[in-house]
């Protein structure tokens, strides 16, 4: 039988007693984890999400009645008790809990709720499938690993404000409903009901809001944003999601670095207690993707790529001679030590390099007796050359590219991981921060024949490159940068363009006309005239980064209710149908 509150308060919680709470009463509340009966005795885990206490129910000091009750917990059942707070036998003591040393012993006890079997184990430990932990998120929420998590996300939302604050900073809201624009994702779009025909646009980011601002004169703004894209998702990737999001008026990179770095520097400090080395390793885009083949390099290792074209030029595999005649590259990773590696292993390793466009993966081993397996005859005869080349030693094991110099980079950057990781087991926890800046402005769509933004439009670009934007847009590099931690990047700013005639050079460059623009970016360029600025910032994914605080693999775990890959909740069925005399409301009509 169900009964209620009425007039007990919890007095503790259940991570709160200890020691020194013994001989004294306490009133807990919460979740049964498990009932063990031992003899007649039982033995009841209580759990909430401070901790998990062992409550007691003994023959010789319960009533019959409550004895009753209790043998009637299943897991699950919310209950209350009330009981003498005792310190365990010194052999029962638990040092696995917070609350180990004590236990209490129950003088009274009400059931507040029952509760089904549930689907899987409310355990860290589960073998349930995600689907079916996202079905029953209510439950998954429960578990103290993700409890964890999202406390561990308080507390880095929290001083991410209080340091900002600190640096004078205000936190200013910018709109949930606004004007569609090209931003590089889908929008989600927001019938307007007041003006049929018309939409809202979620936001992808509040990117030209916050440039507005430092056109009122806000000169430091910040804002934990929910921003919402409509693309395909990963594991990393939700289609609502938060960004540490700010701007500065009258700034450099510089100053945004440093601004940065002391913040990522506290926020690790604060969740871990470790001290990172400051400032961070800056790389330009071309260095990075020479030497690790990614624009967000994982340096926990130091395997670095090797341009080998000119000695790959001199041999006779025609392979490398017809790569580097035509343009190409021969780049070369080295695999320390791993010369006895088997053919198994690298064949699989290849497969990762033709999956990011390369044709094949040639390898040789370097011995006692010199290059040998697959390509090492043809590199024997300028072994010398190669080793100065590469820095390979005895016993390791010598993986080649030869291609364009995009998929060069590209292929072996995946098949450094492959390697490093394999190899050295980075720890999750060693936090190793970087920049990469001066990307390109542009790339080329080949599919539309025309030049697009690389990453947004409204990045100014360095002023030695302005005089390029139309005669040779692909040189043009931006004051662009992003903040890499661990091989995973955490956010993308820029200094931005403040002048109308500046963004109207760009606008033109990716195809839009003075018409579109003024349609699209009318409201901005106008503010454009009015003294905005220079101003810059950056966005950092908050996800991403209690994800890797966590040491979790899925963005998902750091939300209170994520959606699927397909961008589904299961819980609550959402997206769903809407009535037809909604959707007549709004002028919408749904066609097949």
């Amino acid at each position: 039988m169900l009964e209620a509150l009425g007039d007990w308060r919890r007095t503790h919680t259940c991570g709160g007693l200890g020691k020194a709470d013994a001989g004294s009463e306490a009133v807990l509340m919460g979740w049964v984890q498990r009932v063990r009966d031992h003899g007649g005795v039982l033995f009841v885990d209580l759990r909430d999400r401070y901790g998990v206490t062992q409550v007691v129910f003994r023959p010789e000091t319960a009533p019959e009645a409550m004895l009753e009750k209790a043998r009637a917990l299943r897991s699950e059942f919310v209950v209350a008790v009330r009981g003498l707070v005792g310190e365990r036998p010194a052999d029962m003591v638990n040092r696995q809990l917070a609350t180990g040393e004590i236990e209490v012993s129950a003088g009274d006890l009400r059931i507040l709720n029952s509760a089904q079997t549930p689907p899987f184990a409310v355990e860290d430990e589960t073998d349930a499938a995600e689907d079916l932990r996202l079905e029953y998120r209510y439950l998954d929420l429960r578990r103290p690993s993700l409890q964890r998590i999202l406390a561990l996300r308080h507390r880095m939302a929290l001083e991410t404000r209080l340091f900002l604050a600190g640096k004078g900073f205000l936190e200013i809201e910018t709109p949930m409903m606004v004007k569609p624009t090209p931003e590089g994702a889908r929008d989600y779009i927001v019938p307007a009901r007041l003006h049929p025909g018309k939409f809202y646009a979620l936001p992808q980011s509040p990117q030209l809001y916050k440039q507005l601002l430092m056109v009122c004169g806000f000169d430091r703004y910040f804002q934990l944003a929910r921003c919402m894209r409509d693309e395909d998702q990963r594991a990393d990737r939700q289609p609502e999601f938060t960004q540490i999001d700010l701007e500065m008026s009258f700034t450099t990179e510089d100053e945004i670095f440093g601004l940065m770095e002391g913040l990522m520097a506290h926020l690790v400090r604060e969740a871990s207690g470790v001290e990172i080395p400051r400032p961070f390793p800056r790389l330009r885009y071309d260095e990075a993707m020479d030497r690790y083949g990614s624009d967000k390099p994982d340096v926990r290792f130091d395997l670095e790529i090797r341009d080998v074209s000119a000695v790959a030029a001199t041999t006779d595999f025609g392979i490398f001679r017809e790569a580097v005649g035509s343009g190409g590259v021969v780049r070369c990773i080295v695999a320390p030590g791993c010369a006895e590696w088997s053919r198994q292993t690298v064949d699989g390793i290849e497969e990762t390099a033709k999956r990011y466009g390369a044709k094949g993966l040639a390898r040789a081993k370097l011995t006692a007796r010199g290059f040998e397996t697959g390509v090492g005859k043809f590199l024997e005869p300028a072994r010398e050359a190669v080793v100065a080349a590469t820095g390979a030693k005895e016993g390791d094991l010598l993986l080649f590219v030869a291609d364009r110099k995009d998929v060069a980079r590209k292929a072996l950057g995946a098949v450094r991981l492959a390697v490093g990781h394999a190899l050295y087991k980075p720890d999750r926890f060693d936090y190793r921060l970087l920049w990469v800046r001066e990307f390109p402005l542009f790339e080329r769509d080949e599919e539309h024949g025309r030049w697009a933004p690389a990453h947004h439009m409204f990045t100014m670009p360095l002023e030695e490159d302005l005089p390029f934007l139309e005669s040779a847009p692909g040189r043009v590099r931006a004051q662009l940068y992003d903040l890499v931690l661990s091989g995973v990047e955490l956010g993308s700013g820029s200094i931005r363009i403040h002048r109308r005639d500046i963004q109207e050079r760009v606008m033109r460059v990716v195809g839009m006309s003075a018409e579109e623009a003024e349609k699209k970016f009318g409201f901005l360029l106008k503010a454009f005239q009015f003294g905005a600025p220079p101003h810059g910032g950056i966005a950092l994914g908050f996800d991403r980064i209690i994800m890797l605080f966590a040491g979790s693999d899925s963005i998902r775990d750091t939300m209170a209710f994520p959606k699927t890959a397909r961008a589904a909740s299961l819980m609550d069925g959402c997206p769903a149908e809407v009535p037809e005399d909604d959707l007549r409301e709004l002028h919408v009509r749904i066609t097949p």
